[in-house]
């Protein structure tokens, strides 16, 4: 009867609120970090200030929003179920409310690249229903959504959208070089089949893209300079020397990394 009890009131374990509202995956805060401190050094403005937070509300969002959804497929409501829900519901207020914000200050338009990068969106959101988040098209669709975002702010202060649709496209390709090359260094790192060759055409190719825009006179030479190390990095980082650095420290390597672009793009465009 005392067995009994005792199992009657044991309380359930507490739940643990930060694997719900913050992002599992580390490598997305400088995938939306570098955006907006791009965004916000070349075109400080109140509306992109605001559209910075709605997008931080929206980034945030994603983690408890697959974690109920999860839930939701399984047919079970746990006390995790609640909490998530109620994280989704606090980002997305502060999404909305920044939206309006920033709608109500900005000067100018800023939808276009909204809604060029709604599908690219929407194949994430459909990985992440799948739970196939770490799939590669998905973290490569997120990549360039995320991107758009410097897109967005600086519309808000006034450039024109072949001007932010270019800012877009140098983001996009730094985002896209660093997941592949990051996917690649940890399979080589452990021993499973990859092939570096991918990897290294396509910083390759980013970096023939920034040389033709250099040509043209929309960039400078920070710029050409800057993807010019990402490839150096990427040769250096797939040898078999490099490949002993602790996972970790790719990570730290690759924060760095983005922020060396964003001041390299920020004074390219100057």
């Amino acid at each position: 009867m005392q067995q009994h009890n005792s199992a009657a009131t044991t309380k359930p374990a507490p739940v643990r609120l930060r694997p719900i509202a913050l992002p599992i995956e580390h490598g997305g805060w400088s995938m939306v970090g570098a955006p907006i401190a791009l965004g916000l050094w070349l075109a400080p403005s109140p509306a992109g200030f605001w559209l910075s937070l709605a997008a931080l509300g929206a980034f945030l969002g994603r983690q408890p929003l697959k974690l109920a959804i999860s839930d939701y497929r399984r047919g079970k409501r746990y006390p995790r179920t609640v909490w998530a829900e109620r994280f989704v519901l606090g980002y997305g207020a502060i999404t909305l409310i920044a939206v309006g914000m920033a709608w109500w200050y900005a000067a100018f338009s800023f939808w276009p690249p909204i809604i060029l990068a709604v599908p690219f969106a929407v194949v994430q959101l459909f990985f992440d229903l799948r739970k196939q988040s770490r799939a590669l098209l998905a973290e490569l669709a997120g990549a360039i959504a995320i991107s758009a975002l410097a897109a967005v702010i600086v519309m808000a202060a006034g450039w024109t959208l072949w001007s932010a649709l270019g800012l877009w496209l140098l983001l996009s390709l730094q985002a896209v070089t660093a997941i592949v090359y990051v996917r690649i260094r940890l399979r080589l790192a452990r021993n499973e089949p990859a092939h570096r060759a991918p990897a290294l055409i396509l910083h390759l190719a980013a970096l023939v893209t920034v040389a033709g825009l250099l040509s043209i006179g929309w960039v400078s030479w920070p710029v050409l300079l800057v993807f010019a190390l990402l490839f150096m990095r990427c040769w250096i980082g797939l040898s078999p020397r490099s490949l002993a650095t602790p996972t970790p420290l790719v990570g730290v390597q690759e924060v760095i990394v983005a922020l060396l672009v964003v001041v390299g793009i920020r004074f390219g465009l100057s």
